[in-house]
């Protein structure tokens, strides 16, 4: 018995031996699978940084990880006002004005609106608002838990391909309505003969066709990360765009950017500006109408004119550069398109009643002409 004893004790220490170095390598394995944020995108972990082991060691193994520095902007947005205050405030006052709002406009608007093709225009405008407002609820949680995501992937995949969605189909939306307005006062003749309704039902099903495949890739990339050093998992917020799985991203959101903002954009300046001109010339007093449209189309510039500038100047910086600091701006600025969306209903309900449905629409040549819609 004696002279077995010293045989049961070596294999022991050989299987602890094993054990050992197979625990090595899992770490090993683990961190080289680890990813290295470049402010807030991200390249592969390197194999040197032993001395973020300890954390890494508090967070599931299986999950990818994004390495951030201190002196990285990821980190004080992160652990900013901006983010874990002044964004989820921002949100809240929208949701709690827009959500009931457009709620009433779904439900009462075409009780009120004076033609169906304006109900359909509206109502398209309103449900997009309201999926918009109601995907902040839990973006609102992530931001007052220290952008802490507990949600899971596939809730984070789907906030985000909803937001980006529905803010850019309100803002095709508006166009649609300020062409409508447009050839409805310049072009009085073309918009009678149009299939209004017919029209309307089939621009609404087409904005929300466009934009529900242009944010399909959002879809199909990982949007949450586990960063260790701050203890959190951010959603959306920190992505390895050096990777090849995210690089196509940045061009991708270019192109959705001009897409969504750019061309409703300048349908927007287009058809004011049009429509102020031609009532200036009509000789009756329009002014009311004019004073109202001009503020609702200021409204949608200040909205929506800061989120789409910093957003296209964030992406080329980090194109042409990698410098990604203006992403905290662009989030702020995108509080202001939440705005836009709680104010929508109100603006709605005070262009309808601007101009009343038998004011006289006096053409160039001085003959009384019917305008057609205005609202």
């Amino acid at each position: 018995m004696a002279n077995l004893l010293p045989g049961l004790l070596a294999c022991l220490m050989a299987l602890q031996t094993l054990q050992d170095g197979g625990k090595s390598a899992k770490i090993k394995t683990n961190i080289t699978s680890v990813l290295i944020p470049k402010t807030f995108s991200g390249t592969k972990y390197r194999s040197n940084h032993t001395n973020q082991l300890p954390a890494l060691l508090h967070f599931n193994t299986d999950a990818p990880r994004l390495h951030v520095s201190p002196q990285d902007p990821a980190t004080a947005y992160t652990t900013g006002v901006l983010s874990t205050w002044v964004i989820p405030s921002s949100y809240t006052l929208a949701m709690v004005v827009g959500i009931p709002s457009n709620a009433y406009i779904l439900a009462f608007l075409r009780l009120r609106a004076r033609s169906l093709s304006t109900a359909v225009l509206y109502l398209s405008l309103a449900l997009s608002d309201l999926l918009l407002l109601l995907s902040l609820v839990l973006r609102v949680h992530y931001h007052l838990n220290g952008n802490n995501w507990i949600f899971g992937e596939i809730a984070c995949r789907i906030v985000t391909a909803f937001f980006y969605g529905n803010v850019y189909c309100s803002a095709f939306t508006i166009a649609c309505i300020s062409l409508k307005r447009y050839l409805a006062v310049v072009r009085p003749f073309l918009y009678r003969r149009l299939p209004k309704t017919t029209l309307a039902v089939g621009i609404s099903l087409g904005v929300w066709v466009l934009f529900g495949a242009a944010v399909v890739p959002e879809l199909l990339v990982r949007q949450s990360y586990e960063v260790p050093q701050l203890g959190v998992t951010t959603c959306h917020d920190v992505l390895p765009l050096e990777e090849n799985s995210h690089a196509p991203l940045v061009p991708y959101r270019l192109m959705l950017v001009c897409l969504g903002f750019i061309v409703p954009f300048l349908i927007c300046i287009c058809a004011h500006v049009a429509v102020v001109y031609h009532l200036g010339r009509s000789g009756c007093n329009w002014a009311p109408f004019v004073r109202v449209s001009t503020l609702v189309f200021l409204i949608f510039a200040v909205c929506f004119s800061p989120s789409g500038i910093l957003h296209i100047a964030h992406y080329i910086r980090l194109f042409s550069s990698g410098d990604d600091r203006l992403y905290g701006y662009y989030r702020l600025a995108v509080c202001l398109c939440c705005f836009h969306s709680c104010l929508d209903p109100f603006l709605c309900m005070l262009m309808s009643k601007t101009v009343a449905s038998k004011l006289q629409f006096i053409s160039l040549r001085g003959t009384p002409q019917r305008l057609a819609v205005v609202t």
